[in-house]
């Protein structure tokens, strides 16, 4: 038996439009995404000689088949014709779920980074994001990580230069989001505003960080606030404190901030924490 270790770290979504539906059933995205420092760690143990088994030390986390973990082991195997004689994954959970971070994602895209390695890179990291596209629309941006423009349903990236320097403040509400309900809110409403990838594109190449954070828009943010108002209260305490931007995450419901400073992220903290315990501070990061 080996044990592979691996880091699986969130993302945030700078910008994000919906496009339409596709023939599918999915929707065509665009999206500059960025990933940060908060992560969930995974542990695999390869040849225990015993049946599968995943665990995770948070409740509620399905711990079988379902979870992209898993679904991301089997895909692996079978598209590289590998076997293992037994399987332990071990998620140590700290990205909140139901936040529009891509925990999920972010542990699939780990188990395919740590077995692709334990086979001595049969795949190149290309080739490992086409493999993920079958577990998750997130996954081949979290195998890849760092700055890129992701569109189709998230499968089809372009690497971007890395955003400048800054910290993140990401605070996760307590009420879930039903993304399917949000995309059929979405398709029944008029957008009246999209992000401007192409601004936000420049202000990434330019290395201006609050270009980067006058540019942000999220077309999920303004419907999901319309029934959960707190999502202003929390964007307005990260104003009051020196956020040069903040919105709301993937299709919700974790709002993050972009800060230049770790003494603001700090106080932004303690301002929210008694009312919102799922608070962090991340960095951008790149590998």
């Amino acid at each position: 038996m080996e044990t592979l270790y691996e880091g699986a770290y969130a993302k945030v979504n700078l910008t994000l439009d919906v496009l339409g539906k596709r023939p599918d059933g999915y929707h065509d995205l665009k999206s500059v995404m960025q990933t940060i420092s908060l992560r969930d760690d995974i542990t695999l143990e390869v040849n225990t000689g015993k049946p599968w088994v995943l665990t995770c030390d948070k409740e509620n986390i399905p711990c079988d088949h379902r979870n992209l973990a898993w679904k991301a082991a089997e895909v692996y195997l079978k598209a590289t014709n590998q076997n293992v004689d037994g399987l332990g994954i071990h998620i140590a959970k700290r990205i909140p779920s139901q936040a529009g971070l891509g925990g999920g994602s972010a542990d699939a895209a780990a188990v395919l980074r740590a077995l692709n390695r334990y086979f001595d890179s049969p795949l190149s990291i290309a080739a490992l994001a086409e493999v993920g596209a079958s577990v998750g629309s997130d996954v081949p941006f979290c195998v890849i990580g760092g700055t890129a423009m992701a569109e189709g349903r998230g499968e089809r990236l372009r690497r971007l230069p890395n955003m400048p320097d800054c910290v993140f403040v990401v605070c996760k509400p307590d009420f879930p989001v039903s993304t399917p309900e949000l995309y059929h809110k979405l398709d029944e409403t008029a957008i009246p505003q999209r992000p401007d990838n192409a601004a936000m594109e420049s202000a990434i190449l330019a290395g201006d960080l609050e270009k980067i954070a006058d540019n942000m828009y999220n077309v999920f943010d303004p419907v999901v606030t319309q029934d959960h108002l707190e999502l202003n209260y929390i964007k307005s305490i990260c104003n009051s404190y020196a956020s040069l931007g903040q919105q709301m995450s993937g299709s919700g419901s974790a709002v993050f901030a972009i800060v230049k400073e770790f003494e603001y992220a700090a106080v932004i903290c303690n301002m929210l924490r008694e009312n919102y315990p799922q608070i962090f501070i991340a960095k951008p990061v790149y590998y």
